[in-house]
């Protein structure tokens, strides 16, 4: 009931956004019949500082009746609540914020940052993935951007710089030059499969050595195995790669290693990825 009540909402709201189904039952409507959506295997969580809330405690015995477990989230641990419960979560405070130590603020504060905590504690147990919260929130930007694909991000066709390995380096510099992402293309064999990279980085690092760098071909110069990705993935995990890997882009193959694009990490900083 009060501010404990509009505390319960929201942690039933949390846990069920968070991957624990979890509704909020008022216990001056459950005693007239919403009671009902308490069914067996279900865990009740009831939030009441003083612990001898009226409403509450006439709740409780029907409860009782239902067998499911009863935790109570209380500032006062021997209240009648608490001695009724089967658990007991102490949320008291040493006093209330306003000057008079009457309106609930300390204590709704501390109701509201354990239900966090136990949503969270939830969360963790069930394994629950930034992936899952994306399904559970398709209509939210966050959610949208969670469930990305490479495929939605990553530039193809014309935007995609590739060259083929007999080609020479001068040759890729012009078509990195004209493709929108600059500075890597990638290198392909016969059958269009991706057998290297080339970055402007390997370009300073190898012309320094190498003064007839720019008519060499790229299957000499080319960095071979590079880390690849494929297009059904999440672009957090491209994110993920190029973080730990400290690349800038990642090349896109499909099953059978065909080059089909490149994720740069400036498309997942405009994707709000980052």
């Amino acid at each position: 009931m009060g501010k404990a009540g509009a505390i319960g909402r929201k942690v039933a709201a949390t846990l069920s956004s968070t991957g624990t189904p979890a509704l909020f039952l008022s216990p001056a409507e459950g005693v007239h019949g919403d009671l009902g959506t308490v069914q067996a295997g279900d865990v009740v969580l009831i939030l009441s500082y003083s612990g001898e809330t009226e409403e509450v405690l006439r709740i409780l015995p029907a409860l009782r009746r239902l067998g499911v477990p009863v935790v109570v989230m209380t500032g006062r641990p021997h209240s009648t609540l608490a001695q009724r419960s089967d658990l007991v979560l102490d949320v008291a405070v040493e006093r209330e914020a306003d000057p008079y130590n009457l309106a609930p603020t300390a204590s709704s504060a501390a109701m509201h940052a354990l239900g966090d905590a136990l949503a969270i504690a939830a969360m963790r147990a069930r394994r629950f993935t930034p992936e899952d919260f994306a399904r559970f929130h398709p209509g939210g930007a966050l959610g949208r951007r969670l469930l990305l694909t490479v495929r939605d991000v990553m530039r193809s066709g014309s935007e995609h710089a590739v060259v083929h390995q007999s080609q020479t380096v001068k040759e890729a510099l012009w078509v990195m030059t004209a493709a929108p992402i600059r500075g890597v293309v990638n290198v392909v064999d016969d059958e269009g499969k991706l057998v290297g990279i080339f970055t402007d980085g390997d370009l300073r690092r190898k012309l320094e050595k190498d003064p007839d760098l720019l008519n060499k071909r790229m299957e000499e110069v080319m960095t071979r195995n590079p880390t690849v990705i494929t297009p059904d993935r999440l672009a957090t995990e491209a994110l993920h790669l190029l973080q730990e890997k400290e690349f800038d882009n990642l090349p896109v193959v499909d099953e059978e290693g065909r080059a089909l694009g490149v994720v740069d990490v400036q498309d997942l900083i405009r994707a709000g990825i980052v």
